[in-house]
């Protein structure tokens, strides 16, 4: 298959890339460091990504971020950082690419542990992983040509303990390698509409 990785430069996704490499052809997408530069804040950029890597079999989105605030200190322009990057960034790779998925092919979205176990500061990201998840369950039933969309909801990764882990409290972090094989699932798999939950 030709798999479209975008975030392939980040813990996450240069995991999943690594993982999929053996067997199938890997088109990295993101900011920098990539095959092919995207910003996916920006639909005309996505549009553009997706001229330059032409058909895929498979769509991978390992970005997106988040502010993490407390709710009293989470304005709606520090709250707009989610919805244009984790949420609208994401389903918009969706809406833009569909017509440059191949035939029974696929979508794989992340969302996050933060939807279900909540953490302080986290609300405005829960948010987000939440809409994609509910995007993913219902866009399943509606996209056509045998198309297939997934996501998948990881823990917080042993790899990024060091930065990320006072964040996550009492909380056991995962290996990004084990984070990745959830990927594989989706894209190698043949289910749809499900969240994949890696803790």
């Amino acid at each position: 298959m030709r798999i479209l990785v975008v975030g392939a430069s980040g813990t996450i996704g240069k995991r999943v890339a690594q993982a999929l490499e053996p067997k199938h052809e890997i088109v990295r997408a993101g900011r920098n460091g990539a095959d092919v530069s995207v910003d996916i804040t920006s639909p005309e950029s996505i549009t553009e990504m997706y001229e330059k890597t032409g058909a895929v079999d498979a769509v991978i989105n390992a970005s997106g971020g988040a502010n993490f605030k407390a709710v009293p200190d989470l304005t709606p322009e520090l709250n707009e950082k989610g919805i244009e990057s984790k949420l609208k960034g994401q389903v918009n790779l969706v809406l833009l690419g569909q017509g440059y998925v191949n035939d029974g092919g696929s979508f794989t979205l992340t969302t996050g542990i933060m939807m279900d176990d909540p953490i302080p500061l986290g609300a405005s990201a829960a948010m987000a992983n939440g809409g994609v998840k509910a995007f993913v369950k219902a866009a399943a039933i509606e996209i056509p040509r045998g198309i297939r969309i997934n996501c998948v909801s990881p823990n917080v990764v042993q790899e990024s303990w060091e930065k990320l882990g006072d964040f996550f409290a009492g909380f056991n972090p995962v290996p990004a390698d084990r984070v990745a094989r959830a990927y594989v699932k989706s894209v190698e798999g043949a289910q749809t509409g499900q969240n994949y939950e890696v803790y």
